[in-house]
């Protein structure tokens, strides 16, 4: 099932439903968590490939950083995904989000703001992007989701 050598981005540590870590959690390769981590969840990788899943029954309590990071359950705190954020249906994210690509599946929420990080210095020229329900106030943070529009702060 788990095998001594992992390629890159391949699953090879398992966090398993019903288990509960307190503190942070440094993983390399790719990391699935069922359970709950309450702390930091970062991959020693950085920028290189490391791949972290969240399934609907997982929850991270903490700032979390991966290269590639699917989420089907719940995040509360700030996400860095350095290449690719893939926000399943039933994902639920209460924290601001960075992201280089985007992927977001209808029904998941972002309770926060969402900023593209292109990996350049310059990242004051793309403005962060603030979501708005329908019919509320643009300046109003609270559950939004995916059917909502998008606007930028510039100007």
């Amino acid at each position: 099932m788990f095998s001594k050598k992992s390629a890159p981005g391949q699953i090879a540590s398992l966090i398993g439903a019903g288990s509960t870590i307190a503190g942070d959690l440094v993983f390399s390769g790719g990391l699935r968590i069922d359970g709950t981590v309450r702390g930091a969840v970062r991959c020693v990788d950085g920028d290189k490939g490391g791949m972290l899943v969240i399934s609907e029954t997982g929850c991270v309590e903490g700032e979390v950083h991966a290269s590639h990071l699917v989420v089907a359950g719940r995040i509360a705190g700030p996400v860095h995904a350095t290449e690719l954020l893939e926000l399943q249906p039933k994902a639920k994210v209460a924290g601001d989000v960075r992201y280089k690509a985007l992927e977001m599946h209808h029904g998941a929420i972002v309770d926060g703001l969402l900023v593209h990080d292109d990996g350049t210095t310059a990242t004051k020229s793309s403005p962060p992007l603030k979501l708005a329900a329908t019919g509320a106030k643009p300046e109003t943070r609270g559950e939004v989701k995916v059917e909502t529009k998008v606007e930028s702060m510039a100007g």
